[in-house]
């Protein structure tokens, strides 16, 4: 039994209030699902204070903070655990950098983000920080483990 162990990690994956306004959940969706990840969790949401406190809780002393914590809770947000190899890496790079100025065409900000302060998306930047976010917006019981294998046998009674 040799090979490449392939361990699978989690993120979290947020579509942001102007993401949401903007009709953009199933573009982040469609190209999550055509990279091959595995989604075990969404909820569409009113982000709680309480939530956008912790979730943002290194920011604190930041200037934008007040503004961030405003805008965050301004509209719905659309968060999603995806499942997969290499998924917390991978889902930055398919995020692209922050600043919209400064992410790649071709990237889900690059392609439509508008400006820093609305970019879209949240993607956890580590697997520690994944976990801490994960159980943060979601409960256990609301993740779902399932088998993405052979599709085959949905057709068979």
């Amino acid at each position: 039994m040799g090979g490449l162990t392939r361990t699978q990690e989690r993120t979290l994956i947020a579509v942001k209030p102007d993401g949401v306004q903007r009709r953009l959940v199933g573009d982040v969706i469609r190209r999550f699902e055509r990279r091959g990840f595995k989604l075990v969790g969404m909820k569409l949401l009113q982000a709680p204070e309480k939530v956008l406190a912790e979730h943002y809780h290194d920011l604190k002393k930041k200037p934008f903070y007040p503004n961030l914590i405003n805008y965050m809770s301004s509209g719905p947000v659309v968060a999603m655990v995806w499942e997969g190899y290499n998924v917390v890496r991978t889902s930055r790079a398919m995020v692209g950098d922050t600043d919209s100025a400064e992410a790649a065409p071709g990237t889900i900000r690059g392609d439509f983000s508008v400006h820093i302060s609305r970019n879209v998306v949240h993607a956890s930047d580590s697997v520690e920080v994944a976990q801490r976010e994960i159980s943060l917006w979601f409960h256990s019981s609301e993740l779902v483990d399932w088998d993405c294998g052979s599709h085959s046998s949905l057709y068979h009674v």
